[in-house]
């Protein structure tokens, strides 16, 4: 499949209409299939058209190709370079400030995608493939290896003039090559830049002795200290073959997409940071803490604990611990509660009161008519002495977000 137009840029939640209804179609059942995968809805059909869900990234079907971007402030080109800031904090991708500059003047995430893995495998492949011993048998004039002795003795016991070998050789064709391999083919296919296209030919002749995976995700591939430069290689070529639709039947391919829930690309952004920042503030983190049960049900002599809790982010300082929760929702600075919702006030003072907490704090994207980033309320649990923050970062500029999560954990 080789998409030949790009759409606009919509944002998340936003609706939008194609002309071309057999592509609109096309569009959707792509979406459909990616529903099953990243769990919540991608588009939905409306009288106006399409409407996107609360996911960001890219869904190509055939002939077509769609950017869905944050419902975030700025241009769609500063909202492509904060997405792409928060997936490289996410997904631990490591850009450096240097490479990033090059990959904005890419005109899609996609594009941004192919250039990174384009860029760093051509780098490592210039220092040499990774290989492996593969054990062969063979009827040779001359002894390789060692002599395979029985079979000497009986197949081969009236032929004089050959000899049963066994003999290993060093070969490229290894599972994390055929990865990588069937990540360049399938970029080839999808990317519309020349330039990109460059790159990827003289990766792919580079990998021209390295074999074809019938399914490269199903690979028995073995990272280790032998392959520490193609580790980060390894997860990126995953991420962008998981997002292939293809034919059972007849191969085809009916569509790509590489999608991320919004709301949880937030938190993992959050939850990232706050790990790094933690050495150094003589603090403790803990993401996606499994934490205890609210209730507590007596059976004979035991106890178990029922509807444990998870909060997006502990932080176990000093004083006491701090429990974090990001939410993905729009603060209205109009309205006396902010438009906070009563169930995530609810889901706090649970969290509150299993953790013994000295802090709750609720974690918003920042936007202009706010004011102020940071804490912008900050309220009190009635009956006690723990503040409840309802606190903002502007992901609109994510390398501001690091300096307003100190402020806002030193307040």
């Amino acid at each position: 499949m080789k998409a030949n137009r790009s759409l606009k840029p919509v944002r998340e939640n936003q609706a939008f209409s194609l002309k071309d209804r057999l592509a609109e179609d096309r569009l959707y059942a792509t979406a459909k299939r990616a529903k099953e995968r990243v769990g919540q809805r991608v588009l939905e059909r409306t009288h106006k058209g399409l409407k996107a869900g609360g996911v960001v990234g890219i869904i190509a079907a055939p002939g077509v190709t769609l950017e869905i971007l944050p419902k975030i402030d700025g241009e769609n080109d500063t909202v492509r370079k904060a997405l792409w800031s928060m997936l490289s904090v996410a997904w631990d991708l490591r850009v450096a400030d240097g490479e990033l500059a090059g990959l904005d003047k890419q005109r899609s995430m996609l594009e941004m995608l192919i250039r990174l893995f384009a860029n760093r495998l051509l780098e490592a492949v210039r220092r040499g493939l990774p290989r492996r011993y593969i054990g062969f048998e063979e009827d040779l004039g001359l002894l390789r290896g060692r002599l395979n002795v029985v079979r000497q003795v009986t197949a081969l016991a009236a032929r004089p003039d050959v000899l049963a070998c066994r003999y290993e050789e060093l070969s490229e064709d290894t599972p994390l090559n055929r990865v990588l391999k069937a990540a360049v083919k399938r970029l080839l296919q999808l990317t519309h830049s020349a330039a990109n296209a460059r790159l990827l030919g003289e990766l792919a002749a580079s990998l021209e002795w390295v074999g074809d995976s019938p399914a490269p995700l199903k690979e028995p591939v073995r990272l280790d200290r032998t392959n520490t430069s193609f580790h980060d290689l390894h997860r990126l070529a995953r991420l962008l073959l998981s997002g292939d639709w293809q034919s059972t039947t007849r191969g085809e391919t009916l569509g790509f997409s590489l999608l991320f829930p919004m709301a949880d690309l937030f938190e993992r952004f959050i939850g990232k940071l706050l790990e790094r920042s933690a050495t150094s503030q003589r603090v403790s983190v803990s993401v996606q803490d499994p934490g205890p049960g609210v209730l507590l049900d007596r059976r004979g002599q035991d106890e178990h604990e029922l509807f444990k809790l998870r909060p997006d982010v502990v932080i176990h300082a000093p004083t006491g611990p701090i429990v974090l929760d990001t939410k993905w929702k729009n603060l209205d600075s109009k309205k006396d509660q902010l438009n906070v919702a009563k169930s995530d006030i609810y889901q706090m003072l649970a969290y509150g009161q299993a953790y013994g907490a000295q802090r709750l704090v609720l974690l918003y994207p920042w936007r202009s008519e706010l004011g102020e980033k940071g804490i912008i309320r900050s309220w009190r649990v009635q009956g006690t002495q723990t503040p409840l923050d309802i606190a903002t970062v502007d992901v609109g500029e994510p390398s501001s977000v690091p300096s307003t999560l100190r402020e806002i954990l030193a307040a």
